[in-house]
């Protein structure tokens, strides 16, 4: 008897140390094991129309993956920010719309055929970017979360900063801030976009 207590004793000491541990590291800067491998190929209907976007399309360009849905407060929170980074135009940001319906616990996306789901999600998408203003070049439709599960997504909003070979140089989990932006992804975008350019004579 005593041995068991012992050995519980222990295993609740080293849980308390992991989450110690857990607890000190910053959500945001979660190691991905997708940094420097090719960006997950995926073929996902478009938001404005009847075409499919895939990575492909991106190739020889420096890109922003912006992972987002309507009902999640941090995207609206960032959105400004967003705007304003597309006013500027330092790269083209490919939107992701993630679990539009399935992912809003008011919705009871069993209910709906994958047709109703996929018509709402569109109009739910269109609607809010319509109100908030639209910084994306394009956003694609993940209605069921598969391709966002296979680029490794926690949640809504995520970014992945992908050079011109379709490499995911850079992933920043949460929404974006002016530090992150100016300190990380602006500087690391233009260092992967002079890459390969030969200097002027």
């Amino acid at each position: 008897m005593t041995n068991r207590f012992l050995w519980l004793f222990v295993g609740f000491i080293i849980f308390v140390a992991l989450l110690a541990v857990g607890l000190t590291l910053e959500p945001s800067k979660v190691p991905s094991p997708l940094i420097g491998k090719r960006a997950p190929d995926f073929s996902l209907p478009r938001l404005d129309n009847n075409q499919n976007f895939s990575p492909e399309e991106m190739q020889g360009q420096v890109w922003l993956l912006h992972v987002w849905a309507t009902w999640c407060p941090s995207c609206r929170s960032e959105h400004p920010l967003l705007m304003e980074l597309a006013r500027r135009n330092p790269f083209p940001i490919i939107g992701m719309n993630y679990k539009e319906v399935r992912g809003d616990a008011r919705l009871d996306a069993d209910k709906l055929s994958l047709e109703d789901e996929s018509a709402l999600a569109v109009e739910r998408a269109q609607a809010w970017l319509a109100t908030h203003g639209d910084p994306y070049v394009l956003s694609a439709l993940d209605i069921s979360g598969q391709t966002s599960i296979n680029y490794g997504v926690y949640g809504a909003p995520e970014s992945y900063l992908i050079d011109r070979q379709g490499i995911i140089r850079h992933k920043h989990i949460g929404p974006l801030t002016e530090e992150v932006l100016n300190d990380t992804i602006l500087p690391l975008a233009q260092k992967l976009a002079n890459e390969g350019i030969a200097p002027a004579p």
